[in-house]
């Protein structure tokens, strides 16, 4: 019981810190997931399930404050959709593509905790056909191991300066969801049973997305969401080494 209780106000506070920097939070599920010894069959989708559900959310928070540019949006979404499905479909050792991914994770804080945001400029005007590549990218390989990819498209949209913390926030927050979904439909090729307490994860998650993507869009300043995002990134680095 005690148990149970501490693994739901744990998924409150991953939910909140995902939220509130754009994110659906699956990398912070999984591993959560893992720490509380979930079956491996049931972590998948219901990290995908709480991905979606946060992140739009989050989505909406970012875009109602209006934060959201679709012109910096629709190329990463066009390529990373078809990609993260096929992504999806392949079988290969996910286990050295993690590692690879928490060593760039980790090399992306450093350069986070390095610039302060709010003395940048984030006019640099996006390359399309490089976010095209950047959405197959990201879409693929979120599809191989199954995350929403926000954790490495973050970073890359901050570094290329093509738009400030808030702005990335909320493209980021509806190209988890697509490709949360692109990613939950190529699960659904191989069956699915949604159980009980999906349903009451759902119910908690959304709590704390929606108290974090409100904090994030409306309250928190940029330069601390750039610390909390480091944090995110870490956690995330972390989980990928480890589990």
């Amino acid at each position: 019981m005690y148990l149970e209780i501490l693994f739901y106000v744990l998924l409150v506070l991953v939910a909140f810190l995902y939220s509130s920097v754009g994110h659906g939070g699956a990398s912070g599920y999984l591993a959560l997931m893992a720490f509380f010894s979930f079956a491996p069959e049931t972590m998948r989708p219901t990290a995908l399930l709480l991905n979606i559900f946060v992140s739009l959310i989050g989505f909406v928070q970012y875009y109602r404050a209006g934060y959201f540019k679709w012109n910096l949006f629709w190329p990463y979404a066009v390529a990373s959709i078809p990609a993260a499905f096929i992504g999806g479909m392949i079988s290969v050792d996910a286990g050295l593509y993690k590692k690879i991914l928490a060593v760039l994770l980790l090399f992306s804080v450093v350069r986070l905790l390095g610039i302060q945001f709010k003395t940048e400029r984030f006019d640099v005007k996006q390359n399309v056909y490089l976010a095209l590549f950047i959405g197959a990218a990201i879409g693929l390989f979120s599809g191989m191991i199954g995350i929403g990819g926000g954790i490495i498209l973050t970073p890359i949209i901050l570094l290329m300066h093509w738009a400030d913390m808030k702005k990335t926030a909320a493209i980021c927050a509806l190209f988890i969801f697509v490709n949360s979904i692109a990613g939950l439909a190529g699960l659904l090729t191989n069956g699915f049973e949604f159980k009980t307490e999906m349903g009451w994860m759902i119910i908690v998650a959304l709590f704390g997305g929606i108290m974090g993507s409100y904090f994030g869009a409306n309250k928190f300043k940029s330069d601390f969401l750039n610390k909390i995002l480091a944090v995110v990134l870490i956690i995330a680095s972390l989980k990928l080494l480890f589990t």
